[in-house]
């Protein structure tokens, strides 16, 4: 499978629409954000389970890394953006402890109260807050960390959303993304079998829901390679960009540091 071509903002030639993907569907920008909402709600319930299954249980391990990576302390203040069911966020309200802060927050209400419910049933409370990812509802240089684990590529204008997330980092603050990329070409034609095959079929089975997992194989194929996504990283202003491929590039950590 090929990385499309098209990008968020192209103008549609005959009607002047200005279009993105979905998945590999070609449609409206407006439309997109609602149709990536139906998804996840639709997913919400069963989006641990699912995720379990899907990647046999190594979803956690790349959430470890990205945690370990992060290196949070006490008293740090940290935005997880794209929160879902609250993994990071639980991980490091543990680590920034009474004097830190951590904010939980998805663009889909559906997710975030999923998240939020299943932290306070582990005894975590934190701020959580629906929010857009393009149009973050906080104060420049605020916090100390940002992270945004398999989110990124939902985002219709990835470019605007990661300048965002630089501006809310202080200076010396570092933003980590973790996100599907795009694998070692000898394991392609395995992962594209699975991707298109297996992985709908576990959606229908598990979730009730073919089409969102179809959805979920086709994002990935559509989201920046690592090369790209670290570009544009450094686009959106950001230092001592580096990435890191987790199972031959299944997976991806970037990192960037605001040098402010």
């Amino acid at each position: 499978m090929t990385q499309d071509s098209s990008r968020p903002g192209q103008p549609d030639e005959q009607s002047g629409t200005r279009t993105t993907h979905f998945g590999f569907e070609t449609v409206s920008e407006t439309d997109k954000a609602s149709k990536v909402a139906e998804v996840f709600h639709s997913v919400a319930s069963r989006y641990d389970i699912m995720n379990d299954l899907m990647s046999g249980g190594l979803h956690r391990v790349w959430k470890m890394f990205a945690i370990g990576r992060a290196d949070v302390r006490s008293g740090m203040k940290v935005l997880d953006i794209a929160g879902g069911t609250g993994d990071l966020a639980k991980s490091f309200a543990k680590k920034v402890g009474p004097s830190g802060q951590v904010w939980l927050t998805d663009i889909n209400d559906s997710m975030l109260r999923v998240g939020r419910d299943r932290l306070v049933d582990h005894g975590v409370l934190v701020p959580a807050a629906v929010c857009d990812a393009e149009k973050l509802p906080f104060p420049d240089g605020y916090f100390d960390r940002v992270t945004v684990a398999f989110g990124l590529r939902n985002m219709t204008h990835k470019d605007r959303a990661l300048a965002e997330m630089r501006r809310v980092l202080r200076p010396g603050g570092k933003l980590l993304v973790l996100e599907f990329s795009r694998v070692a070409k000898p394991l392609a034609p395995a992962y594209d079998w699975y991707s298109f095959h297996v992985l709908p079929w576990l959606g229908k089975k598990v979730a009730g829901d073919e089409g969102s997992y179809r959805y979920l194989a086709e994002s990935i194929r559509m989201h920046p390679d690592q090369e790209t996504l670290a570009d544009l990283l450094r686009a959106a202003g950001l230092s001592r960009v580096r990435y890191f491929n987790l199972t031959a590039g299944v997976v991806a950590l970037h990192e960037g540091v605001n040098l402010g």
